[in-house]
């Protein structure tokens, strides 16, 4: 997390808005030899106290059981010019959003495991509307058991929350709009949306 508190004054309710609608990030967890990575897909309930997700057996992070852990879920970001500005004495910087979601990663009976990949196929479906959702009932029984075999059902039970929303909150507010009018043919991600942030929509 960025240590500049102009870029962390958001409320911990947009952090979880964000990383709920998000639904995907890089989890880690400290390994034998360095930290273990894996992207993926989680659901977060309401009150982001619980990220819910499956592994491979065969991955690390899996066969260690779970641990002390956590998933970086990270948003729109860009390089910002300082030629943006319209100010002189300006340097280059990067603006970004990212949310860390902290806390305990627990195995869960792998009788949990269909339940889990039910809900978050609906939620991903969901936003596909008005397509015909997909859901395991469309799978034969043999493919969706050896598929079930090949993953295990895990829980993040998240204790602490943190986000960094750098947005150029740093700057005057004519400064930082003019960079966002620039941004947007920038070089990043979902540029369009990082102009709206900065221009506090």
């Amino acid at each position: 997390m960025h240590p500049n508190p102009a870029f962390r004054r958001e409320e911990t309710a947009r952090h979880v808005a964000f990383a709920r609608e998000r639904a995907f990030g890089v989890l880690s967890l400290n390994g034998e030899s360095g930290p273990w990575i894996s992207h993926v897909p989680f659901l977060l309930n309401e009150s982001g106290s619980e990220a819910d997700l499956h592994l491979l057996r065969s991955n690390p992070i899996a066969r260690a059981g779970g641990g002390r852990a956590v998933i970086a879920v990270s948003g729109p970001d860009g390089y910002v010019s300082p030629d943006w500005y319209g100010t002189a004495d300006q340097v280059p910087t990067w603006n970004y959003v990212a949310v860390h979601l902290r806390g305990e990663l627990v195995q869960l009976p792998d009788d949990r495991l269909l339940d889990m990949l039910d809900r978050q196929s609906a939620f991903f479906e969901g936003r596909l509307a008005p397509k015909s959702p997909w859901t395991t009932a469309k799978m034969t029984s043999e493919v969706l058991e050896k598929m079930m075999r090949a993953i295990q059902p895990f829980r993040l039970r998240v204790e602490r929350i943190d986000g960094t929303w750098k947005l150029n909150q740093n700057k005057e507010d004519a400064v930082r709009l003019s960079a966002a009018g620039h941004v947007e043919d920038g070089i990043g991600q979902e540029l369009g949306r990082l102009a709206d942030l900065m221009r506090g929509k």
